[in-house]
């Protein structure tokens, strides 16, 4: 049977359309979308690890000392709140201090929470951001804020523009991958990793989710055992063969062009990704490194390990996730625990990624969508125990952090007012966070657009500034 014969019994619409297209020209072989690109100066990084802490880490009980907060522990709030601010049991909030101690660290004398004893001995390897800003107190666009720049529009995220901006480094892998994502609750959606307006071959590609967890982080269908890959190869030949002669036609459309981009991706990891996702041939001493079989830690220390072998890999961003930072109520438990399962792995990670000479060329990026308020909120209206109070909101200042990659270890940045409520010295926004990763990966956040409905799109769209003071 010739082809033609063949694509004439391969069902209706489908076959009709294939024909067509054959008969059509064939579309001219466009350039590697994902093939290694300059940068624009000189990186310091070539990869990230971005360690996002879902629900807004608490900084003035985790990396922010503020000891009139533990003197006037429930006091009268003395700062005024956003005339537009509401939040549930506001009206009986008093100030709520710390809930653990503090104490030097390192080298540097940085204080940090007893809740991090691992991540505390590498604190000479941290740059502490202890004047973050966001827009929102909402978790969904402050979620999207945090990945893609905009608190409301659908943006690429900033994966995406790392893909974009660099390509891959190993093109049998993707350029973005995103391990366990939550892709439910405030805030969770593939916008998170999406490419939006960006070519579809940028967006990131997700092994597993939040609801099956980092044991199970994989991706689907990625093999076929019936058929051999010359066969395999083949086919996709003659599929591709179809598709670009209907791009050819169209002359432009993203989604076409994304499905061929796709599918040669999805061959080319057949090679490389089952290997990778499967730490069994990782020695037991790595294993509990990062607190792997063993609870808490099993689920982030997989999220870790996975990251470092991607990363090793050639993976240009790596996203990982820790779920349930949003503490309203119940803090004194929920912080602990949360602490206690990213804790040891994120140390494990440092620790590993310095022992295989790939600390200094990986930036990683700890945050949440923001902080949480120095004054507890009592949801019971009054009757509540102080063992059950919790933080609300705090997009006006709260922490994050950088190591790696061209940042300077064993520093802090900015200040928080003495109550740690708001930034007052030194702010960084989220724009400015976004633009300094870019450039410590050797792209200019002016530079870096994409053309698209008539205007030049960029990751910071008209903000940001490269925080120079923190570099190396």
């Amino acid at each position: 049977m010739n082809r033609r014969e063949w694509l004439g019994n391969w069902g209706c619409g489908f076959g009709m359309l294939a024909l067509r297209s054959l008969l059509a020209e064939p579309a001219a072989a466009k350039p590697d979308p994902l093939e290694p690109k300059p940068p624009h100066h000189a990186a310091r990084a070539k990869r990230v690890i971005f360690l996002w802490m879902q629900g807004g880490p608490s900084q003035v009980d985790l990396f922010d000392h503020k000891p009139l907060l533990t003197r006037r522990d429930g006091e009268e709030i003395p700062y005024a709140l956003p005339s537009n601010r509401s939040m549930p049991g506001v009206a009986y909030s008093r100030l709520m201090g710390p809930i653990a101690e503090f104490a030097p660290a390192g080298q540097s004398g940085l204080p940090v929470t007893d809740l991090l004893p691992h991540l505390s001995r590498h604190i000479d390897d941290i740059c502490l951001l202890k004047a973050m800003e966001a827009d929102s107190e909402a978790h969904a666009p402050a979620v999207r804020q945090l990945h893609t720049g905009a608190t409301q529009l659908v943006r690429p995220s900033i994966g995406s523009w790392v893909a974009y901006g660099l390509g891959t480094e190993n093109r049998n892998l993707p350029a973005f991958v995103t391990i366990a994502p939550n892709v439910t609750g405030d805030g969770g959606s593939v916008q998170l990793y999406g490419s939006a307006f960006l070519p579809a071959v940028f967006q990131g590609t997700a092994l597993g989710s939040s609801k099956t967890g980092a044991g199970q982080a994989t991706i689907g269908y990625l093999k076929d055992p019936s058929t051999q890959p010359e066969i395999q190869r083949r086919q996709l030949d003659l599929i591709q063969e179809i598709n670009r002669a209907h791009l050819g036609r169209l002359h432009s459309d993203r989604q076409i062009e994304g499905v061929i981009e796709s599918f040669e991706l999805a061959f080319r990891m057949q090679a490389e990704v089952p290997e990778l996702v499967d730490i069994k041939g990782e020695s037991q001493a790595t294993l509990d490194l990062y607190g792997i079989g063993t609870k808490p830690t099993d689920d982030f220390g997989r999220q870790c390990l996975l990251a470092r072998r991607f990363a090793e890999a050639g993976v240009r961003f790596i996203q990982i996730t820790s779920n349930g930072w949003d503490s309203h109520a119940n803090i004194r438990k929920a912080h602990p625990d949360r602490c206690r399962s990213v804790d040891k792995p994120i140390a494990a990670l440092i620790q590993d990624l310095k022992a295989r000479g790939l600390f200094d060329e990986t930036l990683l990026v700890w945050s949440g969508e923001f902080g949480r308020t120095p004054h507890y909120q009592d949801l019971q209206d009054g009757a509540g125990k102080p063992d059950t109070f919790g933080r609300g909101h705090n997009p006006y200042g709260f922490c994050a952090w950088m190591a790696g990659g061209g940042v300077r270890g064993g520093t802090a940045f900015g200040e928080l007012d003495e109550f740690g409520f708001q930034a007052v010295k030194d702010k960084v926004h989220v724009h400015d966070l976004h633009a300094t990763i870019l450039h410590l990966l050797g792209l200019d956040h002016k530079r870096l657009t994409y053309r698209y409905s008539g205007r030049d799109f960029r990751l910071t769209d008209v903000y940001g500034r490269v925080v120079n003071e923190i570099l190396a």
